[in-house]
Order: C-alpha cells, then structure tokens, then sequence
C-alpha cells in the first residue's frame, strides 16, 4: 500500500496522475462499455500502483459523438456511466484511498444535444439564442458557401449549415457547436460549472482545447500559408492561443482559488515562447508538456526540452507536466517501434504493421517511462501504459468510432486504436473488462498483457512501473535539486534527489557511475545497460 499523498495545496506539483478513459477501463454492469462502478471496483488497484491522482475524461450527459467530449448536459453523468450519486460516491472513495479526483472538462464547444443548442435551432434567424454560438449568414449571391474557410480539425469544412439557411460553427464534429465565449451567459455559466463541481469533492480540471475559446470577432478567412491546425508564436491566430482567452482563464482561477487545493491542467498546443503566458499565478496550475510527447526516441531531441522546463521551474516556478500516452495519439510503445525519423505524431496520424518492431517499442517505451518519472514536476499517466499495451492498429471499419474515420471519407482510422478496453485478466470475457463484449474489439495478445499476467511477475512491465512509482515516493520530492551528468551524445543522465537516472539511447552499451543500482528497465550485467535502457543508480552519499 502507498501513502497518501500529502494534503497541502500544492498537491499536484509532484502528483502522478492516471488517466481513466472510462468507456474502456472496467465494466460494472455487464454493457461492454466502462462506467463509474467498474472504475470503483477498481480503484484500489491504483492505489497499490502508486499514483496519487486520477484524471477521468468526460463522465457527462452525451451522445457520444465525440467520445463525451460531446457534452449535453455539464451537471449531469451520462446514463451508460451511472449517475451523479455513483459520481459522488467514487470521488469519496477515491479520497479515502488517498486518491486525488480531477474531471475533464470541455469548454470550446458543447454537443449539439445541448439545451442551448436545441433552442438556438428551434428559434428564427436573428433570436438572441443563437448568440451563445457562432451562427452566420453564408457568402455567395444565395448564402449557400460557408462563411469563411475554416476547416475542422477532424476533417472537412467547419462550418454546417441548417434548414432556415444560417451556418454555425464547430471547429471540430459537426455535433459540437463552438460556444461564443463574448457571450456573458455563457462565461457565468461555467463559473458555475466550476463551482457545482469542486461543491462535490472533485479536485481539479483537465480543460479541454485550453488554447481555444477565443476567436477573432471579424471571423477573417484563414490567410494563405497560416496552419489551420499549426502554433503561431504571436497570437495573431483567428481561433487558436488569442490573446483574449487569458482573461477567461483568470476568472476560472479565481473560482478555483476560492476553494482549498484545487487545480487546472491544460490541454494547450501552443508554442514554447507563448506557453508561460498560460502558467502565470492567475491562470493554469499546469499545461501538458507536448512536446516531450511528440518528440522522437532520441537524446538531442529530448535533451533540450528538459533543459527548456528546468528553465521554467527557474523562471516563474511552474512545474513541468510530463505525458508520454494519451487518448488521442498512437499509444508509445507503438510509436517507439518506428525509427525516430518515422514515428508518428498528432492526432490524425497513423501506422502501418508491416513497419513496426514491437519488441523495440517496448524496450522504448519501458526506458521512456522510468526517464519520465526521474524528472521534475508532475507525470500523467494513459491507462494501460503501465501493462505496456501496444496500439491496435488493425480494428475493422464497421467498430470504428472516431468521427475522424467519417469526416475524413474514410481516409484516416482516428484514435480508436489507443481506446480499446484494457485487459484485466488472461482470459475469460473481455479478459476481465466486463461480462460482455467490449465496445471496441480486443487483440487475443492483450491476454499476455494483462493486469493478472503481470502482477507479481519480476520484470514484467506493470512491475516496474510499481517499482519506480515506490522509488519515486521515497527519493524524489518537488524540492528535490536537479544536475545534468555528461555522459555522451547518445545519453540523458543527471542526479536528483540522490538518484541517477542513465537513459542510453545509443548503439552501444554505457558504464554506469558507481552505486546501488536500484531499478532498470532492462537488462543489465551489474556495470553497463544497452540501448534503450533507463537505469536509477543510488549514488554515494
């Protein structure tokens, strides 16, 4: 059993936290979709892990277009999940395990099943209802081309036009509406929102398109050679990291500040020159570090962006927010199976079988992890990871359910791949996820990478993952200092907290420094590791 992790407001400045894609972590009432029960019967299994936080995606009234990020209803759990009492009744569980609670939250756009929605498509062109949203007439001589160009990012064009002739706006599936953030009813809304939620025990928010919301009022055609889904360094963006949408997030820290220990995580693809703006002391407690994400498996790419959020810490005391896996990319030991210079990066990106080693991925995968938990600051964590689960490539196209498969006329599959249902047990229906057949097929090599496989097996992937949350526990805190070692181009190595983390990403094995070789994630004869081997070393005092 782990501690708890100590209460005091700056909880999350050095928390790991798990994140639950709830429609595929365990299956409560015998459905084949995930939901609220199956997750309590199975938080005590994060406990012994050794997280201290859970970071569930949305749990709300939806469709389901979207995967939930379709939101229909923001106070209320979506049926297939529970209801709000079982919400209620996870996050005490989870508080009484030690466990932090935070819920996503989607403010960009809402489902087109909103009630604001239904009522600005039901009223006339011009009705103040429509304001809340982005409703314009089309141009051409008959209003039938969309607005402006902008496209959506999961493919086509952003704008869809109704019956009595008005476009609206959704920069992503045609069922989620943008939300006019100008409009006050709308910012008192999610005050409220906010407060309805932290009134319930949760602990926080991972916010969803945290550098959207704000759009140029003009709503100007896209200018040639500006990225409809790219990072501008100066703002000048008409729909992505404007500058207008910091004061929306003041006001949400504000609310957050008015209550003990709560915390907001951003979800912001923005540029490293524009990211401090998004972490002063009146906005975001963290951002995701993307760029450690997409970065390929080598030193020189990596080594820099560590050096970039040690600086951070230095310069306005932000810490780091590391992420290797989530819901919308190829999961990582798929994406380190690929040559660096092929591995894939994005949202719509894809792979092909034929290309990967998933042995090599692993092993990445394995020394990218236990690099991860060395650094400073806080680490998120994609379910799954720790049972080292490859990307399921090669789903049938009658299961998809990624509107990016439809939007992009069947070009691109989407991020079903990485949603498949996680395997508990080595055999028996949905290998432990529930009692029905999953809502996404499962490969037959899950088996061996499941929870029960795993659990006590030296050197299996969930072991060391156990093993280096325990180590990180006891060795590393938020104050612990931070020194780079020179060990070579192929090599990341610096101490911390009386550990020195060696990560080789070379060719040829690397001596380690003397001491107590605590942990590595693959083989080593005592005094050197290989390629793509992370080893902590407890140093002489």
């Amino acid at each position: 059993m782990t501690e708890a992790i100590e209460h005091d407001d700056l909880w999350w400045r050095q928390a790991v936290t798990y994140q639950v894609y709830i429609r595929s972590f365990a299956d409560g009432d015998g459905d084949g979709t995930g939901d609220l029960a199956g997750l309590r019967s199975r938080l005590g299994y994060l406990r012994d892990l050794g997280v201290d936080a859970l970071w569930i995606n949305p749990w709300y009234e939806s469709p389901l277009n979207d995967g939930g990020y379709d939101v229909a209803n923001y106070r209320a759990i979506d049926r297939r999940y529970g209801d709000l009492a079982g919400a209620e009744a996870l996050i005490s569980d989870a508080h009484d395990l030690g466990l932090k609670v935070l819920a996503d939250l989607v403010p960009n756009h809402t489902s087109s099943e909103h009630a604001w929605f239904r009522e600005a498509i039901s009223a006339a062109p011009g009705d103040a209802s429509r304001d809340r949203y982005y409703f314009r007439s089309g141009r051409g001589p008959d209003g039938t081309e969309p607005p402006n160009n902008w496209q959506s990012v999961f493919g086509g064009p952003a704008w869809t036009r109704i019956d009595d002739g008005d476009w609206y706006l959704h920069l992503f599936d045609v069922s989620q509406p943008d939300l006019n953030w100008d409009h006050p009813e709308v910012r008192a809304d999610f005050l409220d929102i906010f407060r309805f939620w932290f009134d319930r025990g949760i602990d926080g928010f991972r916010v969803d398109v945290a550098h959207g919301l704000s759009k140029d009022p003009s709503l100007p055609d896209l200018a040639a050679g500006v990225p409809a889904f790219g990072i501008e360094q100066d703002g000048s963006h008409p729909y992505w990291d404007r500058d207008e949408v910091h004061e929306i997030i003041r006001e949400w820290r504000s609310v957050a500040d008015s209550y003990a220990g709560k915390v907001m995580v951003a979800e912001a693809w923005v540029s490293p020159e524009r990211l401090p703006m998004y972490l002063k002391s009146d906005q975001y407690h963290q951002s995701f570090d993307f760029d450690f994400l997409t970065a390929p498996w080598t030193a020189a790419a990596r080594r820099p962006l560590i050096e970039r959020a040690i600086q951070l810490i230095d310069s306005n005391a932000a810490m780091p927010t590391w992420v290797l896996s989530n819901h919308d990319v190829i999961r990582h030991a798929t994406r380190f199976a690929l040559a660096p210079e092929n591995q894939p990066t994005g949202i719509n990106a894809s792979v092909v079988d034929d290309d990967l080693d998933q042995h090599v991925g692993l092993n990445r995968a394995r020394a990218a992890a236990m690099l991860m938990l060395a650094l400073p600051g806080s680490v998120y964590l994609y379910q799954g990871e720790e049972l080292g689960l490859r990307e399921v490539t090669d789903l049938p196209p009658e299961v998809l359910d990624d509107p990016i498969w439809e939007r992009t006329g069947h070009k691109i599959k989407g991020r079903d791949g990485c949603r498949v249902p996680i395997p508990w047990t080595r055999s028996g229906p949905a290998f432990g996820f529930g009692e029905a057949a999953p809502w996404l097929p499962q490969p037959s090599d899950f088996a061996d990478f499941s929870v029960e496989a795993q659990t006590g097996v030296a050197g299996s992937t969930l072991e060391l993952y156990r093993s280096a949350l325990a180590l990180r526990r006891a060795h590393l805190s938020a104050g612990s200092t931070f020194a780079w070692i020179d060990m070579g181009d192929d090599v990341i190595a610096f101490e911390r907290g009386g550990i020195t983390n060696v990560t080789n990403f070379g060719d040829e094995p690397v001596e380690l420094p003397n001491g107590t070789i605590l942990l590595t994630s693959g083989p080593s004869d005592g005094h050197t590791v290989g390629t793509d081997v992370t080893a902590w070393i407890q140093t002489p005092s």
